[in-house]
């Protein structure tokens, strides 16, 4: 029996873990479609303001109005119902949303609930003492919701593995000597959970073609597509050439140490969870997301700036890679759009933006900026696309072009680097782990938790990607990473 309450405790634990992220992520979500409101009414008004000049036109309409001015108003009414109709659809769309995340919430909330109330008293799962018929359903519905990692919770946390990763956890925070580099190996099952916050702290992650590997990984390359050679209906084919190349990656280690204090060890295990998972999580999708787009290639990936700044063949480049080709002209790019505003500024930047191939990839591109230069792009959407009312173009894509834009603070200003995300090849090498120790902050009543993971990539395609500079100065292509002060000297 005594293992039976262990297990359920166990299991408490990582459900409210689950449930307190997600209700986090939702209201966030919530938080900023509500932000939206104030932007429906403006528009609102000023649909309302077109209609009474509508109004106004058509009762000034006589016998005398000549054909075409009516012709004008006649079109002017047929534009504004069908803008008054499209806003009508939107707002539509925005508040079902909204309604939707707070029902998804409110079930979450009461979800969380009644896994609190059971960690609180747990003879309560013991009596099933319900008050009404919906809080059995809620308990019932606790009980179908247990396959968090994909199998039944129950298993996952009676796995050995996972035992003794909780057990060790929970015993560092009534010990009270120190501890001798007890290395915590994150079990399988529990490499999900970092890596659904990798995915949440790392940007770019989900935007690349992502390749869980062991050992070194290599991607195939096919050959131009050979165009077929037309001849006589009796005569010989001809024989067309189809080659395959390949780009090599191996693996390298990032991550660091966190101090973590004494006193948040001593808390429950939901909060040490907690502070491991978002502080790892951080620090290591920082240091994917900046080595996708500017890695140097020396003891991390290979940036797509940096392969796109190469101005001769490196000596190390693979002979089974496919032929090098020179980008550093044709797509490091900048343009001048200081007197450019809505068209004029979106066709230049567009123009610039199709030097990025296409070929060999899935069709999705993404574009990454600082939030300076996604204001700027935003600030002209605003005046391309307002029909008598302030209306916002982007939507979190590029105008006409439609691609992701990706916010990320430690891009240049007036920087816009990306492409085609499937074109650049990301390794990812298993071996993760956390190891914990108190001697090394121990004066300092810390424990240190270290955290590490490996990764290695580069664009398979240079082609693809292109970096373009709005405020005509030479797009950056090497940026500071943080130093290896451990292994300098």
């Amino acid at each position: 029996m005594e293992k039976e309450d262990e297990r359920e405790v166990e299991e408490r634990m990582l459900k409210q873990l689950i449930l307190t992220r997600k209700l986090n992520e939702l209201r966030k979500k919530l938080d900023a479609l509500r932000t939206k409101d104030a932007d429906f009414e403006t528009r609102k008004a000023a649909m309302k303001k077109r209609e009474e000049e509508l109004e106004a036109a058509i009762n000034e309409i006589t016998d005398e109005t000549p054909k075409e001015d009516q012709e004008v108003v006649d079109q002017s009414v047929t534009e504004f119902e069908n803008d008054k109709t499209a806003l009508e659809t939107e707002e539509g769309e925005h508040d079902k949303a909204k309604k939707d995340l707070e029902k998804e919430i409110q079930d979450l909330q009461k979800e969380l609930d009644e896994v609190n109330s059971r960690a609180a008293d747990p003879d309560k799962n013991k009596r099933q003492d319900y008050k009404n018929d919906e809080q059995r359903k809620d308990s019932e519905k606790y009980m179908r919701n247990r396959n968090i990692f994909g199998e039944n919770l129950r298993s996952v946390v009676t796995q050995d593995d996972v035992k003794d990763f909780l057990q060790r956890t929970r015993d560092l925070r009534g010990q009270k000597r120190a501890v001798t580099g007890a290395e915590l190996t994150i079990p399988i099952v529990m490499l999900d959970l970092l890596r659904d916050n990798l995915h949440r702290y790392s940007k770019l992650i989900t935007k690349v073609r992502l390749k869980p590997v062991k050992g070194k990984a290599r991607q195939n390359v096919a050959g131009t597509i050979p165009e077929g050679i037309w001849t006589e209906a009796i005569g010989k084919l001809n024989e067309l050439a189809l080659d395959f190349s390949q780009i090599e990656v191996d693996g390298y280690k990032v991550g660091g140490y966190i101090p973590i204090p004494n006193s948040t060890l001593e808390d429950s295990d939901l909060n040490l969870a907690s502070e491991i998972m978002d502080a790892l999580g951080q620090a290591i999708g920082l240091a994917v997301d900046k080595a996708i787009l500017y890695g140097t290639g020396t003891k991390m990936p290979l940036g797509i700036a940096k392969r796109l700044a190469q101005t001769a063949k490196p000596a190390d480049w693979d002979a089974d890679a496919p032929d090098w080709v020179d980008l550093h002209l044709t797509n490091l790019i900048k343009i001048d759009t200081t007197d450019l505003v809505a068209e004029e500024f979106f066709a230049a930047l567009l123009l610039k933006l199709g030097v990025a191939k296409p070929n060999y990839s899935d069709g999705k591109s993404f574009w990454c900026m600082n939030r300076k230069t996604r204001m700027k792009i935003l600030s002209n959407a605003l005046t391309i696309n307002a029909a008598g009312a302030i209306v916002a173009g982007v939507n979190g894509t590029m105008p006409i072009e439609g691609g992701e834009i990706v916010e990320l603070d430690f891009i240049p200003d007036g920087d816009i680097i990306g492409g085609f995300g499937s074109l650049y090849l990301l390794a990812e090498r298993e071996g993760s782990q956390l190891a914990v120790s108190e001697h090394v902050k121990f004066i300092e009543d810390q424990t240190v938790f270290k955290g590490t993971a490996r990764y290695d990539g580069a664009p398979a395609k240079g082609e693809g990607f292109v970096i373009i500079n709005i405020d005509n100065a030479a797009p950056t292509t090497a940026v500071t990473f943080a130093a290896d002060t451990a292994n300098a000297g």
